[in-house]
């Protein structure tokens, strides 16, 4: 046995993919109580505000950042979303243009298939850094994995953690091309190992977004390994989360699984663009 499996045994999955399932469906049916205007804010200000765009260029995401400043001060009882996500040529813009407590958010690392050379997704995580990103998002070696190659693959994740300094690592599993919760457990028990700082569900690019049986399965590695080593591992939900009901669904399985004191943005976010908007609607 090597070490990464060593390392995997100390956390088994409990559950069947039929128990995922009814215990998933178990914690939703207590959904409703928590639609309510005061979850809603709260969700609101852990929202990474998000733009991916082939299109995306230095006008449009100083405009997709001006109306983060805008909001800012608009509502008395709304804080402001936790982060905006850009691709890494674009930090520069986002750092010059913001003006609020914001943080910026990169995906990075061959963001969204993580095929490039290691050395290129290492020295784009330090750009992305140097530029003044404060949390990187990069995306599991999913073939790795496949291959059952953890040496690579979390010797991959433990040198980009190395190259993000003092940014937070999100590490995205993809859990979507995972398939199975067994496959999403092991991967998530290894990024943490890694070095993750957040467990990030999808890319919201060629594959599924968040299903609530894949948050459930991350939120009971989480509390697995907090339990084991007292560290608290951030959940970030992307991917398909359009609605105010949407966003309901999964924090309520990150409060009924890991409690209350997930439940501040510094450990949950949700990945989304047109959230925000829901969300305000709703309210």
């Amino acid at each position: 046995m090597n070490k990464y499996e060593e390392v995997l045994a100390k956390y088994p999955l409990n559950f069947s993919e039929e128990q995922v399932r009814v215990k998933t469906e178990e914690i939703l049916a207590k959904q409703t109580k928590n639609f309510t205007p005061e979850v809603l804010r709260f969700i609101y200000s852990c929202i990474d505000l998000t733009t991916l765009n082939t299109e995306d260029s230095r006008e449009s995401v100083w405009r997709f950042v001006q109306q983060v400043n805008d909001f800012d001060g608009s509502s008395s009882d709304i804080s402001n979303v936790a982060a905006i996500c850009v691709y890494p040529n674009f930090v520069s813009v986002v750092k010059e243009a913001l003006t609020v407590d914001t943080r910026i958010a990169s995906v990075a690392g061959g963001f969204p298939s993580s095929q490039t050379f290691p050395e290129v997704k290492i020295a784009e995580v330090g750009l992305a850094v140097a530029d003044g990103a404060d949390e990187i998002d990069i995306v599991l070696n999913v073939g790795a994995f496949f291959d059952g190659n953890y040496d690579d693959l979390c010797g991959e994740i433990a040198e980009i953690k190395e190259a993000c300094r003092d940014a937070h690592l999100k590490v995205i599993l993809e859990t979507a091309l995972l398939k199975t919760a067994d496959n999403i457990h092991r991967a998530a028990i290894l990024a943490m190992y890694s070095g993750a700082d957040f467990l990030k569900t999808s890319t919201g690019k060629g594959y599924a977004g968040a299903s609530p049986e894949a948050v459930f399965v991350l939120c009971s590695a989480i509390k697995e390994y907090e339990r084991l080593h007292g560290t608290k591992i951030g959940v970030k939900v992307s991917g398909g989360v359009r609605t105010a009901e949407d966003a309901v669904k999964y924090y309520t399985i990150v409060k009924e699984i890991l409690g209350n004191e997930w439940l501040t943005p510094k450990l949950f976010r949700i990945g989304a663009s047109s959230l925000a908007e829901n969300i305000l609607k709703a309210l």
